[in-house]
């Protein structure tokens, strides 16, 4: 077997994780959103929500990652500052 062959195949083999990966994730998504659909109220502030749990469990999932994005963007920035000083 030549090199480009190995390499080929270890490209294909990592895809093929990478997919099965997702699907999972997809499924237990979908599992997570089908048991979850009953409303429930969220009080921000002087505000009063009501929306399905699934959506509570999005919204607040996506709101933690925009967080940690943005305190590791602020982290290396600060990093790349003291560096450059």
């Amino acid at each position: 077997m030549s090199k480009a062959n190995n390499t080929s195949q270890g490209v294909d083999r990592r895809v093929q994780v990478k997919l099965i990966v997702a699907v999972v994730l997809v499924v237990l998504t979908v599992i997570v959103v089908l048991q979850n659909t009953a409303p429930v109220e969220t009080r921000i502030l002087f505000i009063t929500v009501e929306m399905p749990r699934a959506a509570l469990l999005a919204l607040t999932l996506l709101i933690g990652m925009l967080v940690g994005t943005l305190l590791t963007l602020v982290t290396i920035r600060r990093r790349h500052e003291r560096k450059g000083d």
